[in-house]
């Protein structure tokens, strides 16, 4: 018999709420997250928003936050929501193997020295012709070296294993929007196996920056409703005209059941379903045909041992994209069948933004609050239903039932999709 996995400490940062609490709060409450970017002067982009964290001090988790002072955001976010995810989970004050606990996070970059590369260039311009010599002298006199290692996208799973003497596997993985709900099945595998008792897992992000913008806006995958930025997004809306970029990091402690149980742990909830699947269609399109997602779900209710009627909520990866979310209503229609129709479905990114790598995380730890408090958080911002998409998409109010088994999808750039089923722990 393989080994269960359960969830004994979770964390979070995100542009709802530095911490799990205030997050779920606001969820609750249907707010909204997003406003006008402040990291640097977006007036000149056709997007001029994002869903930025806010108020955020890492010495308000650690002490001597200046080791990290080259750390990015995406480091920070992830130190935040570790040591809350630690705490939670009483391993602090717990005696256990080092060599059994490992860390794998979904994490991408948190900070891109724009303005000065961009310096670096036009400097390097010499009558219409770009002067190599120049540009590497200039860059290495003036890039700091400490800054541009901490770009590496490995780099917050190393910091995380040294700050909890994590001596087991380290792992980070780099799928798009699917990155931290891959690290999340795959730690979970890693725990089934016998390699691992304990793997903190999950994902940490920030693309608000210029680089990250104008890549998205190039792709015309951003919504650019400027006049109204807390209704840009709205999924499954029929007026939704792209996704709206987030920032911020999700961390859960999954643990071995014998272990947990044995040091008399806290239990949020149990990993039983993991599907992972690509699309093998094209580099920024999801097949119309919804085969990858399809695929993903099936193979997470089967990992699980479930059938459709058991799943009672879906934390959908609803990104308020024109065809992401037809293709994931489809995907979800497919897999299962006419239980589709009775099954709740909401997205948080109206609420949260997308979190990119980060965001299957933070949604991992909506449906184990969905589950502790009986309540579905809403889909914001819906008012116009596209026939299209035409499940029950809980808006713009939460909704209380009863949820013992939630769904969590996140399906990314590059056909990557992943699939979670967690379930309320029951001894």
């Amino acid at each position: 018999m393989r080994k269960r996995v359960v969830i004994t400490g979770i964390g979070c940062v995100t542009p709802l709420g530095n911490d799990v609490e205030s997050t779920w709060n606001s969820l609750k409450e249907g707010k909204s997250g997003v406003d006008f970017i402040t990291h640097f002067d977006a007036s000149g982009f056709p997007t001029k928003f994002a869903s930025e964290v806010k108020g955020f001090q890492l010495g308000d988790y650690i002490e001597n936050p200046e080791r990290f002072q080259y750390a990015g955001r995406n480091i920070r976010f992830a130190i935040g929501a570790a040591v809350q995810a630690m705490k939670a989970s009483g391993l602090n004050d717990e005696k256990f193997d080092p060599t059994r606990f490992g860390v794998y996070l979904g994490a991408g970059e948190g900070q891109q020295d724009f303005f000065l590369y961009m310096q670096l260039i036009a400097n390097a311009q010499k009558n219409g012709d770009f002067d190599m010599e120049q540009f590497t002298k200039e860059g290495l006199e003036r890039l700091n070296p400490q800054e541009e290692r901490e770009q590496e996208p490995n780099m917050a799973s190393g910091h995380l294993a040294a700050l909890f003497n994590a001596q087991g596997p380290n792992l980070n993985c780099l799928t798009a929007c699917a990155a931290s709900s891959q690290a999340l099945g795959e730690a979970t595998e890693i725990i089934r196996q016998g390699e691992a008792d304990i793997m903190m897992s999950g994902g940490a992000h920030s693309m608000i920056h210029p680089f990250g913008v104008t890549g998205f806006n190039l792709l015309t995958a951003l919504s650019t409703r400027n006049e109204d930025p807390q209704a840009a997004s709205r999924p499954f809306d029929k007026n939704r005209d792209g996704f709206v970029l987030g920032e911020g990091a999700g961390i859960l402690i999954l643990e071995e059941l014998e272990h947990a149980k044995n040091r008399g742990a806290h239990i949020h909830g149990e990993v039983t379903g993991f599907g992972s699947t690509a699309d093998a269609y094209r580099i920024t399109d999801i097949h119309p045909e919804g085969r990858g997602g399809t695929g993903a779900i099936k193979m997470a209710m089967n990992d699980a041992g479930i059938n459709p009627d058991e799943i009672d909520y879906i934390n959908a990866h609803g990104t308020s994209t024109a065809v992401n979310d037809k293709v994931e209503t489809l995907a979800i229609k497919q897999a299962l069948g006419e239980d589709a129709y009775k099954t709740p479905v909401s997205s948080t990114k109206s609420m949260m933004g997308h979190l990119i790598a980060a965001a299957g995380s933070a949604e991992a730890i909506v449906c184990l609050l969905t589950m502790q408090e009986n309540l579905l958080p809403p889909t914001i911002n819906y008012s116009n239903p596209d026939p299209n998409c035409d499940l029950d998409y809980i808006p713009n109010e939460a909704r209380e039932k009863k949820v013992d088994k939630a769904l969590s999808n996140s399906f990314g750039f590059g056909g990557q999709n992943i699939s979670l089923i967690f379930s309320r722990f029951n001894g």
